[in-house]
């Protein structure tokens, strides 16, 4: 089981970056898949979470608004738009498959954004 995170970088306050995870070893349309974020001394927390289909979102009351959770299952892989990014939100992303049945668990290596002027 491979979760591949791509699309980090540097990017000034305002601006935007897209985030992708592409799966491959397991089912990915029987996954929810969702986006937690790290920052340096801080807990890991969830960012936004999508349902198999694609038609359930769900957000962290900081991004709301802000990003847009993701995905395309003949693609096997879930996006993360971030618009209007604040240094606030500077930290390792990361992407996590949860299965809907069972205990399928699986996450990513992660990908750094930073958010500086």
């Amino acid at each position: 089981v491979h979760l591949v995170e791509s699309g980090g970088g540097l990017v000034q306050p305002g601006g935007s970056l897209r985030l992708s995870c592409s799966g491959s070893g397991f089912t990915f349309s029987n996954y929810r898949m969702s986006w937690y974020r790290q920052a340096p001394e801080k807990e890991r927390e969830l960012v936004a979470e999508i349902s198999t289909a694609g038609d359930s979102t769900n957000y962290a009351d900081s991004v709301k608004g802000r990003f847009t959770i993701s995905r395309d299952n003949a693609k096997n892989t879930v996006y993360l738009q971030m618009d209007s990014l604040k240094p606030d939100d500077t930290a390792v992303y990361y992407c996590r498959a949860t299965a809907r049945m069972g205990p399928g668990n699986y996450w990513g290596q992660g990908t750094q954004v930073t958010v500086s002027s």
